[in-house]
């Protein structure tokens, strides 16, 4: 199966460049795990999930740790049918049959209790979407429901779920909704956005 990421990273600062070439370091330790492209618009990162938010959540904690309003945008996709297979994908999240609702919520819920903090608290919105099967409302649902249990849910926005908490357990989050819900083999991406050290009060 084919997973990976289209993200941007947008620090507010005049020294934007300086930021997002300092944050880049840590992605180092991932380098052997991720296929990493870039260009003038955004950087692809292709491999298991279990990899790609660790990644992610890492890339954004150092780049909004100098305190300036830090954005990322991304596009989180796995299983889409117009990519092909990539060893480098494999993951234990999507072998064997699916486990029922109720037990991928519990688990999902562990994965976020386990998350270590970061000491970086963020904000983000998301939207879910698995395509292709007839139950995707309820794997939708299923979803919302552990994102409201799950210490970092925020409210219910426009096609949206805003989040709000620690990096970590925020990512954990993420993670869980994107490996939990919908089939193991299906299509299903996230529209993503993480924001840090806002000017904007809540």
């Amino acid at each position: 199966m084919f997973s990976g990421a289209q993200i941007s990273l947008y620090p507010m600062t005049g020294d934007f460049v300086g930021v997002i070439t300092g944050a880049l370091g840590a992605l180092d330790p991932y380098r052997n795990q991720l296929r990493i492209e870039t260009d003038d618009i955004s950087t692809l990162l292709v491999g298991p999930p279990d990899t790609l938010f660790p990644a992610m959540r890492d890339l954004f904690v150092a780049a909004a740790g100098g305190g300036a309003h830090c954005v990322l945008s991304g596009t989180i996709s796995r299983g889409c049918p117009g990519e092909p297979d990539d060893a480098i994908c494999a993951s234990v999240s999507f072998d064997g049959p699916r486990e029922n609702l109720e037990q991928r919520k519990a688990e999902s819920l562990a994965s976020v209790a386990a998350a270590t903090e970061t000491g970086t608290p963020i904000a983000a919105q998301f939207s879910l979407y698995v395509m292709g099967t007839d139950d995707h409302m309820d794997e939708i649902y299923g979803c919302i429901d552990f994102l409201k249990q799950s210490g970092v849910f925020d409210r219910a926005k426009n096609f949206c779920t805003r989040l709000a908490g620690d990096a970590a357990p925020v990512f954990a989050a993420l993670e869980a909704a994107f490996c939990q819900f919908g089939p193991p083999a299906g299509h299903v991406t996230i529209d993503l956005t993480v924001s840090a050290n806002s000017p904007t009060p809540r």
